[in-house]
Parts: structure tokens; sequence; C-alpha cells
């Protein structure tokens, strides 16, 4: 495995481990003669997300992951000089947008908010704001090949985390969610290597 490998995957599992001490914190018991904290209402309590730690982590990671991915393609149908390259980005940002809905759905479910928790992260596998900076200023074969390599990076750091939760995970749903994902990028990944022409 390499280093931006392990980096993913420790990632996953740091942020699993933080939620999950962040879960498991209690508030110290008062000392003696102090008063009792107010019994909380019905109408005071606020809603507690759901689910396992590991299974927030990873969906609160794939999902800026296929936000900033999603970015990059959508530059690709106008700024690729290789027609193969732009219809194999066509393709792959669909199935993105597609899996964004369902990630995002899964998200909900669990109760976990919309925010991004990663904004202005530099990861391995997330497009960054600078990298779309990037790809907005090159122009054709420039463009092209940081677009493979931004996207090649993105399809093997995603699939290596969502490897993780499927091991780690504890949501059956989110786990089938992680072993289907993985699937895919294992054949979007073979499909880019098969373009003629892509840089290794």
């Amino acid at each position: 495995m390499n280093a931006a490998r392990r980096t993913g995957t420790s990632l996953l599992l740091g942020l699993a481990l933080l939620t999950g001490t962040a879960a498991c914190s209690t508030e110290p018991a008062p000392g003696p003669g102090a008063a009792a904290p107010p019994r909380p209402t019905a109408t005071a309590a606020a809603p507690t997300p759901s689910g396992h730690p590991t299974d927030s982590a990873w969906l609160q990671l794939m999902i800026p992951m296929d936000e900033g991915a999603v970015a990059l393609l959508d530059l690709a149908a106008a700024k690729s000089s290789d027609p193969a390259l732009r219809s194999f980005s066509a393709r792959l940002r669909t199935a993105h947008r597609t899996e964004l809905t369902a990630l995002t759905g899964l998200r909900e479910r669990m109760g976990l908010p919309d925010t991004d928790v990663h904004k202005g992260h530099e990861m391995p596998g997330m497009v960054t704001a600078t990298d779309l900076e990037r790809a907005e200023a090159a122009q054709g074969a420039a463009f092209d090949r940081l677009l493979v390599t931004e996207i090649r990076d993105h399809l093997r750091q995603s699939a290596q985390v969502s490897r993780s939760e499927t091991t780690a995970g504890g949501s059956a749903e989110a786990k089938e969610r992680a072993t289907a994902l993985v699937a895919a990028r294992e054949d979007q990944l073979a499909e880019l290597e098969e373009i003629p022409g892509v840089p290794g």
C-alpha cells in the first residue's frame, strides 16, 4: 500500500475514532451539594445523529470527495481536447451525480448535518478549490493531464476508504453502499486506463 493510500485509510479510521470519542463523552457528575441540572423537556431536546461513527466518518468524507470530482468533470465537457476522455468524463459525472443522490439520502436518514466538515482540507483523493483553479487555467493537453491525474487519484482513494467502511462500518445500508462504490471504482479505473494515450 503506498503512502497516499495509507493516509486515506488512516484518515477514515482517525475520523471514526474522533467521532466515537465525542459520541461517548459524558458530562461530569455534580459535586456534593451542587444543584442538579434541570431536567430536559421534550421541546428543548435536540435531535441526535444516529449511526456507527465509522459510517458517519465515511459518509462525511465521500460526499465532498464526489462533489469535488463532479466539479472537475463538469469542466471536462468544455476543456478536454480528447474525445474519448470527454466521453468517459461525461459518463463518470453522471454516475457520480447518481451516487451523490444516494449518499446524501443516506446522510439524511442518519441524521447527519449537510455541512462539509472537510471544507478547505487538502486530502488524498479530494479535488480542492486550488485544483479547480488550476483546471480552469489549463488548456488542451495540459488540462487533460491534470484531469487524469486528479480523477485517477480520486477513484483510487475513494475506493480505498470505502473498503475500510465495508469491514469497519456498522450500518448494513452504509456497508452495502460502500461495497457497491468499491465495485464501481474498480470498473471506472479500468475504463480510464483503457483510454488510448492516457498518461500512466
